[in-house]
């Protein structure tokens, strides 16, 4: 085993890619820049290309793009929207290679405009989303709770890892990022800063081929940090991206947005769609997340002492940090995350749908003595939705950090973040 073997921390979307890549030609893998996508991807590529620091595979890309995929299969194009006419060479490939599987990995921290991707890859390309570690990649979890069982319906019990307050805050700040783990939190705070400077300043400008306004571009992730997990308009987030003495268009700053979305720092939350039986209606405006809680950290700078003597904003990146998980967790399931709300205030922070339509609710809440609140609102929502139309929950939970997972008498599952496992 190679001390890079050795080193390497087991990620959700291991089993996943394993197994696609006996079932199609390319795989995609898609996520935010230092999430660990070369690394997992290499494990399984007989023959790497790097794209980002090859000058001469890029050359080789615009001359003769044949040429890079020759070598022992898988082979990983790493960074591959930086030469997007690999996408056309490698979907020609898999179509001449048919039927052998597991061809080609591409990795990308960015996702190219459609103009790249003008032919289809269906058929021959399956696309996988990764992010920042989960709680329970980065072993801060006892993995006593199957999610999947959870969300088949079963009874769930367990002990979480000791995971107090001041703890989470430390973990948030830090953020998932593979390359921090060996770092002590001031330098991984650091590291989490340079990266932020380096979104303004270098890649959304090399995405966008052309200039941004870089104070214009901080202030609105300033903006998003703090209304992170909060519903905030286009509006709203134009008046205070453009300061006291500018105005700004709404189109500028869903453009901005776009750009966030494509190198996937930000990943809004959308609205559930489904039948109530009540005539209060859900709003269809996302809640703006980002990938990693640590980001919106990083765009405020601030850091763990003072989210501490804020513990409402703190609930609110736990919240991010639990959406992330869910989603890392969910995928592997065929499964989205959402988030619903009425008009008239009924809320959960979270739902989980399957692609069969189950569904699972959940409340995210800093601490027990918001078990009982969470447990109500779930409640209610659920006796407004409509069991005819989306079925019965799988499993109505509340979230906390640590602790032991129950059930109550009602039917709502206590569940430390510390024992969630796949």
């Amino acid at each position: 085993m190679t001390s890079k073997e050795s080193t390497y921390r087991s990620r959700v979307i291991d089993q996943e890619l394993q197994d696609l890549l006996a079932a199609v030609g390319a795989i995609v893998i898609e996520g935010p820049k230092a999430c660990g996508k070369t690394a997992t991807a290499s494990r399984y590529a007989r023959t790497v290309v790097n794209l980002d620091r090859d000058v001469n595979a890029q050359l080789m890309a615009s001359v003769s793009p044949s040429e890079l995929l020759k070598g022992e299969t898988p082979v990983l194009l790493d960074e591959w929207q930086i030469a997007p006419q690999m996408w056309n060479e490698v979907r020609h490939q898999v179509d001449e290679r048919s039927p052998h599987k597991g061809q080609f990995i591409l990795t990308g921290s960015s996702t190219p405009d459609d103009d790249a991707r003008r032919h289809s890859g269906a058929g021959r390309f399956a696309r996988l989303q990764m992010r920042p570690m989960s709680i329970l990649e980065l072993g801060f979890s006892s993995a006593q709770v199957s999610f999947s069982a959870l969300m088949a319906g079963e009874k769930c019990d367990g002990q979480g890892d000791p995971l107090p307050v001041a703890d989470l805050a430390r973990i948030i700040v830090r953020g998932g990022w593979p390359g921090s783990l060996e770092l002590d939190d001031a330098a991984a705070a650091l590291v989490n800063l340079g990266y932020i400077d380096q979104i303004i300043e270098v890649d959304i400008p090399r995405l966008a081929e052309r200039r941004r306004d870089s104070v214009k571009l901080r202030r609105l992730m300033q903006s998003l940090a703090r209304s992170v997990g909060n519903q905030i308009s286009v509006s709203k987030l134009a008046n205070e991206t453009a300061g006291d003495s500018a105005t700004l268009d709404r189109a500028t700053v869903d453009i901005y947005l776009d750009e966030l979305t494509r190198l996937n720092i930000i990943e809004d939350l959308p609205a559930w769609n489904t039948h109530l039986r009540s005539r209060a209606s859900l709003t269809k405006v996302p809640k703006r997340m980002f990938m990693d809680p640590s980001l919106a950290v990083a765009a405020l700078g601030t850091g763990t002492n003072a989210i501490l003597n804020d513990l409402e904003y703190m609930g609110f990146l736990f919240e991010n940090m639990v959406v992330r998980d869910l989603r890392v967790l969910a995928q592997p399931l065929g499964g989205k995350v959402f988030y619903a709300r009425t008009h008239d205030g009924k809320e959960v922070d979270a739902v989980v749908e399957l692609r069969d339509g189950t569904w699972a609710a959940f409340e995210v809440k800093l601490g027990a003595s918001w078990i009982e609140s969470g447990a109500q609102s779930l409640l209610k929502f659920a006796s407004n939705v409509d069991k005819s139309k989306a079925g019965d929950p799988r499993a109505l939970v509340v979230i906390v950090p640590d602790g032991y997972a129950y059930q109550r008498p009602d039917g709502v599952t206590v569940l430390p973040l510390s024992a969630l496992g796949v």
